[in-house]
């Protein structure tokens, strides 16, 4: 099993990113790899990814959503193994620090490899500056889910 932890800050407040965060239908607009997500209910996701070539579906279930503090998942179902969590901290009235936070299984030579040589963590770095950009330019969140999980 792997980990990856990274962070960023992103000018707007707590409850502008966790409120984006929840929308997992935009993320292809941030997710590099990533072609499509569907929110299935409350507390599940499909994932439609294609990275370095290799197309995977699977599901993922939220475990744990605490509005402007935490989403929590894990992954359920297809061949991709997956855990993690995203925590939103307050610094500022607008200003926040977004926290990413995932153990993952590379499957095959090739992940491993590409593991090893850290593509999985500059990804993911890649997707929080993206994220940053999307909210920043946006300033407002495109819908929220408040509930709690």
């Amino acid at each position: 099993m792997s980990k990856v932890e990274q962070s960023i800050e992103v000018d707007v407040p707590v409850s502008t990113a966790y409120n984006q965060w929840t929308q997992f239908e935009t993320f292809p607009q941030f997710m590099e790899g990533v072609e499509r997500i569907e929110q299935r209910t409350d507390t599940l996701t499909h994932w439609v990814t294609e990275i370095a070539g290799v197309k995977r579906e699977f599901d993922a279930r939220i475990t744990e959503q605490i509005p402007d503090e935490r989403v929590a998942w894990t992954t359920v179902s297809g061949d991709v193994r997956q855990a993690g969590v995203v925590t939103f901290h307050r610094l500022e009235d607008a200003r926040t620090k977004v926290m990413l936070q995932m153990d993952f299984d590379p499957a095959g030579v090739t992940e491993n490899v590409g593991d090893r040589l850290g593509f999985v963590k500059h990804r993911t770095s890649g997707d929080l500056t993206r994220f940053k950009r999307f909210i920043e330019s946006r300033g407002v969140a495109d819908g929220s889910w408040r509930g709690s999980i």
